[in-house]
């Protein structure tokens, strides 16, 4: 019993660490971030049972590292917005390099839920099973007739103007995040702790990833939420790709609704 609270104690102190490590380099604050990784390495040199996952967590910090870094020299680039948001999307390919050479160090198989999806399995409420395709296609449609309400107010000019760069912009930002998030994260996560913390510290990681692009912290933490339904599709469905066309969906909509740009 002790051992057992010893370690959900362990994973506890591991995702406030990663949480505060998103959020302290989010707002760059060196000294604060300094402190997160000492004590994310303290761990990583005193428990060898868990030594891969808190690895795994320390290696997407450092690739964040480096995304910040890079999106600020990209900031001081005479260039237009739109092409630097397109870099700020793919120098995620950061983190993705991080956590993939992490697996690779470790000898470890790298999984991102790359399947057909697979619509079976319901999902399971309390008191009543709800069908996974129509969860998500009624999620979408959802979304559709909130940011609709926005899209119908900008002119044909405006949304002409917008509409490669929301492309772009929505393709590249759903697949990498989707690839991190409910790719690779969820499915070691899954793997080496429980699906509940997985499904926590991603969706929860998630959002807090959106400060690093200006959203607010209660925005940030909202998003969350976001990140809670896209991880009981891919679960469900076995697959990534219902989630990464339901982030398509949304970016699209933020896009055209002003929030992106």
């Amino acid at each position: 019993m002790a051992r057992k609270w010893g370690i959900l104690l362990l994973l506890l102190i591991m995702a406030v660490l990663f949480f505060l490590g998103i959020t302290t380099i989010s707002y760059q604050l060196e000294v604060f971030s300094f402190f997160v990784f000492m004590g994310l390495g303290i761990l990583l040199l005193a428990n060898k049972e868990k030594r891969f996952v808190i690895s795994l967590l320390l290696s997407f910090l450092i690739g964040f590292v480096i995304f910040m870094a890079s999106n600020d020299f990209v900031g001081t680039m005479n260039i237009p917005k739109e092409i630097k948001i397109i870099l700020n999307r793919l120098f995620l390919v950061f983190i993705i390099i991080g956590i993939v050479m992490n697996h690779l160090f470790f000898h470890r198989k790298v999984s991102w839920y790359n399947k057909k999806p697979d619509w079976k399995n319901p999902i399971v409420l309390p008191f009543h099973k709800v069908n996974t395709f129509w969860f998500w296609m009624i999620g979408i449609m959802i979304n559709v007739m909130i940011y609709m309400s926005f899209i119908v107010q900008k002119d044909i000019e405006y949304i002409q103007t917008l509409l490669v760069f929301c492309l772009i912009f929505s393709l590249v930002n759903a697949v990498f995040e989707e690839v991190i998030w409910r790719g690779i994260l969820l499915s070691t996560l899954k793997e080496h702790t429980s699906t509940g913390y997985a499904v926590l510290v991603t969706s929860v990681g998630f959002g807090l990833l959106h400060l690093s692009i200006g959203f607010s912290l209660a925005l940030s933490l909202f998003i969350s939420i976001a990140g809670v339904i896209y991880a009981i599709i891919t679960l469900k469905t076995n697959s990534i790709y219902p989630s990464i066309v339901f982030h398509i969906v949304i970016n699209i909509g933020m896009v055209y609704s002003g929030f992106i740009i």
